[in-house]
Parts: structure tokens; C-alpha cells; sequence
């Protein structure tokens, strides 16, 4: 059983510590495949260093995350462009919109989206969304540049039913974490409305650790607990789940 974390930040500083031990309990828990999303170019050696010393496993994508669109988010998306242009990444991502912590830079978090999708587009590249309390935002600018040179990841979804629907809609499969799992997350409510052939497992380790470890630190071991209710909703083997959550993230990252 092959089991595919799309979103982990490994190269957090939570496993400065303990990197290579965390990286040997995701490995042996059956998570082969790990899909590392940027973050900004703070983070980027960090990664490159990941994926190092995990060629078989660590698949990198390359963008700048939206609440770190600051006063020089233009340096950074100049520094986003360039990397795209020399070497091999995965996605675009994480991109989209964070009005949860500040709306201070919505109009550059807006204009930092647009570029980066359109970026994904040159690449031929999947992008992968952070949506925060901003689902208008990110469907205003998908509906503006929906069209068959635009799909990816809609990531940590948390959204309703009908949200689901509409971020399918522009090509999106909606990436299903720890969330699941929680009492008030109320997306497991609906989840089983929707074909399994549009979902993907994510940790979004360090952060949003399923239960029972919900407050503590996450980690893509703990994918597993996301497998065990997924296979609850569907009603069908972990090995199923496993199988056609892997080949969905294979339709998006083509690897």
C-alpha cells in the first residue's frame, strides 16, 4: 500500500530536531510519496536540502504562501519566476488567499495570485491553493482564469458541500487532512457526496494534527488516521482509499 502525502511542510523548524526520525516513521507507516510546498525564499535551502536526501520520496513545488505577501512580495515573486525557470518543480503553490490573520495586503495577496497561476500556466504546472476565510476571493479569480491549462489542489479544504462542488468545477481535487477527523470539522458530513476520484490525503504537517492528536505536533506518519476515516466515509479499504488517492495525486503532479 502506497499512501501519498500531498502537502507536508518537512523542512519546518518544529523537526529541527528530529527530521530523520519523523521522515522513518511516515516511511514506515506506508507514505512513500511527500509533495513539499514553499512557503518563501527564507525556506528554500531547506528544501532543496529535504529533497537531497530523499530523491525517491520528496517532490518539491515552488511559490510564495500567502501570508507572507509583504512590502517585497514582488522580490519574491521574482525569485518564485526564476527558480520555475532552472529547475524541475511539481506545482505552483502554496498560493491563494489568508484574510484570517490580516486583510492589510489583500490587494497584493490578489495580484501575488493571479501572477503565480499564471506562471503555473507557462509551466504547465498544477497549483495548489491556500484558501482562508477567503473562499469569494479565491472563486472570483478561478472563474477569471478557469479553462483546461488550469487544475491543482484545492489544499486543507474546509469548506461546504456546495464549496466542494464549485472548487471541482475548475479542476480542482480537494485536498483532505486532519480536519476530517475533528469533532466540529464538519466536512466528514458531506464527504462521502463526493467521488472519491476528486480527493487527496494531506498532513499539512506541523500543523492540524488529526485526532487524537488534534494541538500537538503533526507529522506525515499520522496520515495514517485520515486514511482510517476516509475508509469509514466511503466505506471502503484503507488499501482503496490508499490506491485512488495515489493515482489522483499522479493526475495532478503526473509522477
Amino acid at each position: 500500500m502506497i499512501i501519498t502525502d500531498t502537502h507536508t511542510h518537512l523542512y519546518s523548524e518544529a523537526f529541527e530536531k528530529d527530521q530523520k526520525e519523523m521522515m522513518q516513521r511516515a516511511l514506515d507507516s506506508g507514505v512513500e510519496r511527500f509533495f513539499i510546498p514553499a512557503i518563501d525564499s527564507s525556506y528554500t535551502q531547506a528544501m532543496l536540502d529535504l529533497e537531497e536526501n530523499y530523491p525517491q520520496n520528496v517532490f518539491l513545488m515552488m511559490g510564495l504562501h500567502p501570508t507572507h505577501v509583504k512590502e517585497n512580495y514582488r522580490e519574491e515573486l521574482a525569485q518564485v519566476e526564476e527558480w520555475l525557470s532552472k529547475r524541475k518543480f511539481y506545482a505552483v503553490g502554496e498560493i491563494g488567499i489568508d484574510l484570517y490573520w490580516d486583510k492589510t495586503f489583500l490587494k497584493q495577496q490578489q495580484e501575488a495570485f493571479v501572477y503565480q497561476i499564471r506562471l503555473a500556466k507557462k509551466h504547465q504546472l498544477p497549483i495548489v491553493i491556500h484558501c482562508r476565510e477567503a473562499f469569494d476571493e479565491i472563486f472570483e479569480i478561478l472563474e477569471q482564469e478557469k479553462g483546461d491549462d488550469l487544475f491543482g489542489i484545492f489544499h486543507c479544504f474546509t469548506g461546504t458541500l456546495e464549496q466542494a462542488r464549485k472548487a471541482i468545477s475548475y479542476n480542482m481535487k480537494l485536498g483532505i487532512g486532519g480536519v476530517v477527523t475533528f469533532k466540529n470539522g464538519k466536512i466528514d458530513q458531506f464527504l462521502g457526496q463526493i467521488d472519491l476520484k476528486h480527493i487527496v490525503l494531506e498532513t499539512d504537517s506541523p500543523y492540524l494534527a488529526p485526532t487524537p492528536y488534534r494541538g500537538k505536533r503533526n507529522e506525515s506518519a499520522y496520515i495514517r488516521m485520515v486514511l482510517e476515516k476516509l475508509s469509514s466515509i466511503y466505506n471502503v479499504s484503507e488499501e482503496e482509499i490508499a490506491k485512488v488517492t495515489t493515482e489522483n495525486s499522479k493526475d495532478v503532479f503526473g509522477i
